[in-house]
């Protein structure tokens, strides 16, 4: 796939930000009990930053990715509003995806004895300041 000079604009700003965005996720994992990794990407699945050891960031960004489209496609049609958030639970824990503003998602990976309702909060908290971080270097490539 060929990127238009925007989109490598973009991407390289993003990816400026991984510093903070990491930090964020660092914070989240420390903030709520068993959870096992986040990551920030963008909403095609491109890694801006993970702090996960025992999967694959790029292909959990794609699956990522993959999911939101279904999910917004439900929410669309069930009349439900734009994305907010889609929890996953297996057998070994939970999967939570989390709009981080229109461009990027927060996905966090959660163990089976985690407190949803802790996760769901703090989250939103970090969706929230992702989506400040990423909206910040976005303006920048909007900036002359």
């Amino acid at each position: 796939m060929r990127l238009t000079l925007r989109q490598r604009t973009e991407r390289k700003w993003l990816l400026a930000a991984e510093p903070e965005v990491l930090e964020e996720l660092r914070r989240l994992r420390a903030r709520v009990t068993h959870v096992t990794g986040a990551l920030a990407a963008t909403s095609d699945g491109v890694v801006l930053a993970h702090d996960t050891a025992t999967v694959e960031p790029e292909g959990v960004a794609a699956l990522t990715a993959a999911a939101l489209g279904v999910a917004q496609s439900l929410a669309g049609a069930t009349g439900r509003g734009a994305f907010r958030e889609l929890l996953v639970r297996g057998e070994n824990g939970y999967v939570a995806t989390y709009a981080a503003g229109s461009t990027a998602v927060l996905t966090v990976l959660a163990g089976d004895r985690t407190n949803v309702g802790r996760l769901h909060m703090e989250a939103r908290r970090s969706g929230a300041r992702l989506a400040d971080l990423v909206g910040v270097a976005l303006s920048r490539v909007e900036q002359p």
